[in-house]
């Protein structure tokens, strides 16, 4: 039987556990120390580097995004062992790049790292997957695809997640999409209608339907009112 290991927060930070920062100045706060450590591994490929309220953002050439994530996960030095999130921000403003975004933890020394790519405007949206980093990547990157149009290259199953598979009005976070879409309210509700989602998923996806549908009767009943049946 495999055994699980604990990590105890900031544990590996070097003289005791870091303290919670509090009084923040919006532009005057330390860097995280992983963002000059990039420099000195990456050199010119680390853009820039801002502190915004305490929290470190460092940009990164996307060519050289995968390898940068792949040594904060990896060196013993980072230790970046959590992803929590993978999303993107489209500006108004048309000369401004598309920035695809990591949110990353490192839960032995206790830190906080925003890395951004920027991908200009008129190049194709696309960028390196760290699935095979972070198997966390998966529904994260899946839905900001669904939502932005940003292809993955190396994701092992890209497709819609919150939009069903052949949805065609576009990706509903970009700048250009309107807030109705693209048609009407019965044409998008025929489209829903239309679709089988068994012919899409597997039947492990599937598997909250197939819970209810094996809960006794009297539940499905109560649940079907919208009842709260706890945690």
């Amino acid at each position: 039987m495999s055994r699980f290991e604990v990590v105890i927060t900031g544990a590996s930070a070097p003289g005791g556990q870091p303290v919670t920062q509090k009084n923040l100045s919006h532009r005057s706060e330390a860097a995280n120390p992983s963002a000059q450590a990039l420099q000195q591994k990456f050199g010119a490929a680390v853009k820039r580097v801002e502190v915004i309220w305490g929290e470190t953002v460092v940009y990164v050439d996307p060519s050289s995004v995968h390898d940068a994530i792949r040594w904060l996960h990896d060196d013993s030095s980072q230790l970046y062992d959590f992803l929590s999130d993978v999303t993107a921000v489209e500006y108004r403003d048309p000369e401004v790049p598309i920035e695809v975004v990591w949110h990353l933890r490192s839960l032995p020394f206790r830190r906080f790292l925003r890395l951004k790519a920027q991908i200009p405007k008129g190049q194709p949206l696309e960028i390196d997957s760290v699935y095979d980093i972070y198997r966390a990547a998966d529904w994260l990157e899946r839905e900001c695809y669904d939502m932005f149009g940003i292809r993955f290259r190396g994701h092992p199953d890209l497709r819609r997640i919150l939009m069903w598979e052949s949805y065609t009005e576009g990706f509903p976070l970009r700048k250009d999409f309107p807030l109705r879409g693209r048609f009407s309210r019965s044409e998008q509700l025929r489209q829903a209608l239309a679709q089988n989602p068994e012919a899409r998923y597997s039947m492990e996806e599937l598997s909250i339907a197939d819970a209810f549908a094996e809960l006794p009767q009297d539940m499905r009943d109560r649940l079907s009112t919208g009842e709260r049946t706890g945690e």
